[in-house]
């Protein structure tokens, strides 16, 4: 074992210690070091609305496209200066590309999250062993309930927005419970929201761009979140809740103001380069009508303080 790996390091009553080489308070932090999910194994499969919809359609999937896209969006961060972790493959997981969903990485260490799905639930034991050859200690692993990395979103350092979506949903409320009472502990804020299924996780509709600015999908975000969000001094950028279901809004964050997007996130593209940001926008378009974009395909290991 890794002497720096530690299968649990919260404590119960708070004051966890803080990662020195490891860890992220914030989604907008310069990143440094980012876990992806393989390629080699990918699939869609019936499991969201985004996915069923590319089934009812008809849309063609194509293995060795999607390989070059996820190819082309390591290189977007090679480029960007982020050192990419991969995940080693599983040819019985074919949704591991999606990264973001197996676990979820804090500054105090990873949380092992309970996926929903049956056919998911091994991505969780593939995350512990990457952390251990990382040497990544793990906080603790959610027990309540199913649980998935795309609805624990950090706004800013020390306040965190949890989304669930109940009994029929990926996240459930109990679990939602575990992960505020823990953080709570730790002298964060934590807001929850339930959000309806259709929306699969709270990372599709609000997803951080920079220091007080968000991508917010206005039509399917809760008003109470629209208005903790403001209260923060958090601008809004709208997206467009068509393009929210293409992924759209499903973004991730570099820092220094620099964002990777969808290629075809047109809408939040524009937005963003007006306000001065810089855009890396690989094709992913073989791998998004699965259910996923380049949101849910990574977990930042390491991200310079928000």
């Amino acid at each position: 074992m890794n002497p720096t790996f530690s299968l649990r390091t919260r404590q119960e009553k708070g004051s966890t210690p803080v990662l020195q080489e490891w860890g992220a308070d914030s989604e907008y932090g310069v990143l440094r070091d980012v876990l992806l999910g393989p390629a080699d194994h990918y699939q869609w499969l019936e499991t969201s609305s985004v996915s069923k919809k590319s089934f009812r359609r008809n849309y063609q999937f194509n293995a060795k496209v999607a390989r070059e896209q996820h190819a082309e969006m390591i290189s977007a961060y090679e480029s960007a200066g982020v050192k990419v972790h991969m995940h080693a493959p599983d040819p019985a997981l074919p949704y591991q590309i999606f990264a973001r969903d197996s676990s979820v990485m804090t500054p105090f260490g990873a949380i092992i999250t309970s996926m929903a799905n049956w056919w998911r639930r091994g991505e969780n034991y593939r995350a512990i062993e990457t952390y251990e050859r990382l040497g990544i200690p793990v906080y603790d692993y959610v027990t309540a309930g199913t649980f998935e990395g795309g609805d624990f979103n950090v706004i800013e350092p020390g306040a965190v927005l949890i989304g669930w979506e109940g009994e029929d949903g990926r996240s459930q409320e109990q679990s939602a419970l575990q992960l505020k009472a823990w953080f709570e502990a730790e002298g964060w804020e934590v807001r929850l929201t339930d959000i309806d299924p259709f929306y699969v996780h709270i990372d599709l509709m609000v997803v951080m761009l920079a220091p007080k600015l968000a991508a917010v999908c206005l039509e399917s975000t809760d008003p109470d979140v629209v208005e903790w969000l403001k209260s923060k001094a958090i601008e809004i950028v709208s997206v467009p809740f068509q393009d929210t279901l293409d992924l759209g809004c499903n973004v991730v964050a570099l820092g220094d103001d620099r964002i990777l997007l969808p290629e075809k996130s047109l809408v939040l593209k524009e937005k963003a380069r007006a306000l001065g940001l810089k855009i890396y926008d690989p094709d992913v378009s073989m791998i998004t009508p699965g259910g996923g974009g380049v949101h849910c395909m990574c977990q930042a290991l390491r991200r310079d303080p928000g």
